[in-house]
C-alpha cells in the first residue's frame, strides 16, 4: 500500500493535468452506459411531486410580485388623475365665479359615483 491506497487503486488514479490536445479543463469521458441513467418509478415520482411544488412557489412568488407592481402602477395613475383634475379645476377657477365651481364639482363627483 502507498499512501493509504491498494496498489490496483494506485495504478488507476492519474492526475488530470494537461491533455495531449492542451484542453485540461474539460473532464475525461466515461464509458457510455444507456442503463446507468435509469431511475425507480418511486424516485421519479418523489422528483416530479417535489418539482411541482416548486413550481408552484415559484408561481406563488410571481403573481405576489406581479401584484404589487400592478398596484404601484395604479396608485400612479390615480395620483396622476388627481394631479390633472386638480389642475382643471385650478383652470375654471380663474375664469368662474366660486359657488358655480363647487357646483360644478358637486356634479361630477355624483355622476362619478353612479357611473361606477
Amino acid at each position: 500500500m502507498v499512501d493509504g491506497v491498494a496498489p490496483q487503486e494506485a495504478a488507476v488514479i492519474k492526475p488530470l493535468g494537461m491533455r495531449k490536445n492542451g484542453k485540461q479543463w474539460h473532464a475525461p469521458k466515461k464509458a457510455f452506459r444507456p442503463g446507468s441513467g435509469l431511475t425507480s418509478y418511486e424516485k421519479r415520482a418523489k422528483e416530479r411531486v417535489a418539482q411541482a411544488a416548486t413550481k408552484a412557489k415559484e408561481k406563488e412568488l410571481k403573481d405576489e410580485k406581479e401584484a404589487e407592481r400592478k398596484r404601484r402602477i395604479q396608485a400612479l395613475k390615480e395620483k396622476r388623475a388627481a394631479k390633472e383634475e386638480k389642475e382643471r379645476y385650478e383652470a375654471l377657477a380663474a375664469k368662474m365665479h366660486k359657488k358655480r365651481l363647487d357646483r360644478l364639482k358637486r356634479k361630477e363627483k355624483r355622476n362619478k359615483l353612479l357611473n361606477s
